[in-house]
């Protein structure tokens, strides 16, 4: 059975999740994020625990549970003038950071030096502070793809899913890839991909039939009616079946200038699904929003998993 029908949906239904990633990076980050939930123009967010503005964004979801938030595992730091590091404080990290004690700034050299272990141990902690904080996370995802092994083929997926499984949380796993505009993983490794979805089943984990985006850097002649276009491109292109479509909102601050290569984009990327015409293109489309939680329920449903 299909992903849509076992969620109650019909089998060639449209089904999107649109998440705001990287919650938490920053307060401009959080503000903008936090209208995008209320007004329910964005299906979740996931919240970056390593980071300075991570408690104020987890304990804004604590008092908001009706509004999916979910854990953005984070194990790469890309900035230069801003940097953060593992939350563990009970083992070992050193596999994990630079001589700084900040995670490497790009995948291939987290994929390089990580031991898996360590790996794991920091993905618990990071759930666990998100349940400190009284948020009840969602769903799972990764920042940049370090845990896919896309720079070097190195993946560090089975740790993931094991950690996914032990909290009855779905994850950001695509079981089909595309080859059009706004692919995430590269088509090369659909058969790793395919294989990977197989093991999520069998941990009884609950993953998407599709990712897309948008590139996360400013095009060349790229202007708001630019992204608008694509965007509205993206979602026509949308096959039947559940499509997780990732966005990195933001309110555009001098705190975001000062260390964000990308803070215009973000800013446009604030506005695009409040726009009437990107919900008029979801309309005409008859593209149907939907929550992580429902993924959540279907999973803690396959496994009797309790809290």
């Amino acid at each position: 059975m299909s992903l849509a029908k076992e969620l109650g949906y019909g089998e060639n239904e449209r089904l999107l999740l649109v998440n705001a990633d990287d919650y938490g990076v920053c307060h401009s980050a959080n503000i903008g994020i936090q209208q995008l939930l209320l007004e329910e123009a964005v299906s979740s967010a996931t919240l970056m625990m390593p980071c300075a503005w991570a408690r104020e964004a987890a304990l804004w979801s604590a008092r908001h549970p009706q509004i999916d938030v979910g854990v953005h595992f984070t194990l790469t730091s890309e900035w230069d003038s801003y940097r953060w590091g593992p939350v563990n404080r009970k083992g070992s990290t050193e596999s994990l950071v630079t001589t700084e004690n900040y995670f490497p700034k790009d995948c291939k050299t987290f994929e390089q030096q990580a031991d898996e272990q360590q790996v794991q141990a920091e993905l618990i902690a990071q759930v666990e502070m998100a349940l400190s904080m009284g948020m009840k996370p969602s769903h799972a995802d990764n920042h940049m793809g370090s845990l896919y092994g896309l720079a070097t083929g190195r993946h560090f997926l089975p740790a993931v899913l094991d950690v996914c499984a032990s909290y009855g949380l779905p994850f950001r796993l695509p079981r089909y890839l595309l080859q059009e505009n706004g692919q995430i993983a590269p088509p090369e490794l659909a058969e790793q991909a395919k294989q990977l979805a197989q093991l999520a089943d069998s941990k009884g984990v609950v993953i998407l039939d599709y990712l897309v985006g948008l590139p996360f850097h400013l095009q060349e002649g790229e202007d708001y009616n630019v992204l608008r276009s694509s965007m509205q491109q993206l979602l026509s292109s949308l096959h039947p079946g559940v499509t997780e479509l990732i966005i990195h909102p933001s309110v555009v601050t001098d705190e975001l200038i000062a260390f964000h290569g990308q803070p215009l984009k973000r800013g446009m990327e604030l506005e695009l699904f409040r726009d009437p015409m990107i919900k008029q293109t979801l309309q005409d489309e008859g593209i149907r929003m939907i929550r992580w939680r429902e993924l959540q329920k279907l999973q803690r449903e396959r496994t009797g998993f309790n809290t």
